[in-house]
């Protein structure tokens, strides 16, 4: 289950890498829409650290048990 959890902490970075690149690409093109995009990015990063705090805490639970 731990693996599971871990995968997603990795895909939310791989999403924040996305969006971060997007957001270069259409900078010059159309300025609203990178900036919605670095939103995006920056929801991706605060649900990394997020989950990985929810992880941790759940082993952390496990191990004391």
């Amino acid at each position: 289950m731990m693996k599971f959890f871990k995968f997603f902490e990795i895909a939310y970075i791989l999403i924040a890498i996305f969006f971060l690149y997007q957001a270069y690409i259409e900078w010059d093109l159309e300025d609203s829409k990178s900036i919605l995009y670095l939103c995006f990015a920056g929801v991706a990063v605060f649900m990394y650290f997020f989950k990985r705090n929810f992880r941790k805490r759940i082993d952390a639970n496990k191990n004391k048990q």
